[in-house]
């Protein structure tokens, strides 16, 4: 077989957690591999050690997150029971000890890279690359506007991406916006929820930070279909999806930057507002509300802040999407 037909889709692996789960399960210290169809053919690519398919880690995950389980509360306390359910966060010690771990990430690489980037790149230099990384993801939007069947925003998107693109100069600058288009959010794992999967239980990833399972479902299937990636991956220029997952951590973690250090002065249980602020933030975005809870933990599968504000309590606007859910 011809090497050079070989390819593959793969993310980087920065944990040590992982990258020991993945060598019980590899039998290599570099991590696994999964086969992928390309040009008719099964493979694997010899040359990347380092690297693992997002799909894979995944399942990873799951399976390191099936050993640390918490404690079922005695089923004769019903307060207790009905908090537990609540909380729906069965793996509770291995989720916060993955959190721990994206923190320590966090403090030790990313945020001092976003805190250069802030300081140091002029305000419109950062623009630019924020509304460039943000196009880039329009067709993967557009796609799951399709099928949660918003035609409407659909084609909203669709507009936004070709306007970006030609009179926006690759997207590098916002004139959709400007025009009265505005921008939305959408990813496989809302539409999942749409589609009627339960939330499923709280799970932390590594690197991408709080999840559960038809997010990490989506984050898996986003990744798969995205234009950019499928580009990158068949023209053995995987380094560009590298480069693009790191600047769009280094961009959201540097707006992000106030928001997440005065939440973390001001929680008594970080874990614990952040597992809560993502869960409202989610019921938002499903809802095609606004958004205005997306605090992320510290890691690369950050979602854009919305001013950084707190959510409005427990007030999640409804809308013809949720009543599809239901």
């Amino acid at each position: 077989m011809d090497p050079n037909s070989w390819c593959y889709t793969d993310s980087a692996v920065e944990s040590p957690a992982v990258k020991e789960a993945l060598w019980g399960v590899s039998g290599s210290p570099g991590g696994i591999f999964l086969e992928r169809k390309c040009i008719g053919r099964m493979s694997w690519h010899p040359a990347h050690g380092r690297h693992v398919r997002v799909s894979t880690l995944v399942l990873v995950v799951f399976l390191f997150l099936a050993g640390g389980c918490a404690t079922m509360p005695d089923p004769g306390d019903p307060e207790a029971v009905a908090e537990f359910n609540k909380v729906n966060d069965p793996a509770e010690p291995a989720n916060r000890a993955i959190f721990e771990l994206n923190r320590g990430l966090d403090t030790a690489f990313l945020k001092p890279v976003a805190t250069f980037y802030r300081d140091v790149i002029p305000q419109f230099f950062q623009d630019r690359i924020n509304d460039a990384l943000d196009n880039l993801r329009a067709p993967v939007i557009f796609l799951n506007d399709i099928l949660q069947g918003e035609l409407d925003r659909a084609l909203a998107t669709a507009a936004r991406f070709m306007v970006n693109s030609t009179i926006g100069i690759l997207g590098v600058i916002d004139i959709a916006t400007e025009m009265g288009l505005e921008g939305h959010d959408e990813d496989f794992g809302q539409t999942l929820a749409v589609w009627g999967m339960p939330e499923g239980p709280f799970v932390v990833l590594p690197l991408f930070g709080p999840s559960n399972p038809h997010d990490t479902i989506g984050i898996v299937v986003d990744f798969l279909v995205d234009p950019f990636n499928l580009w990158a991956s068949n023209s053995n220029r995987d380094f560009a999806v590298f480069a693009r997952t790191g600047s769009r951590a280094v961009d959201l973690r540097a707006i992000h930057m106030e928001a997440l250090d005065s939440l973390e002065k001001t929680s008594l249980d970080y874990y614990a507002t952040l597992r809560s602020l993502y869960r409202q933030r989610r019921a938002d975005e499903i809802s095609n509300g606004k958004g205005s809870a997306n605090l992320p933990a510290p890691g690369l599968g950050q979602a854009p802040l919305n001013d950084g504000q707190p959510p409005p309590g427990d007030g999640i606007k409804t809308s013809e999407k949720t009543s599809r859910i239901r």
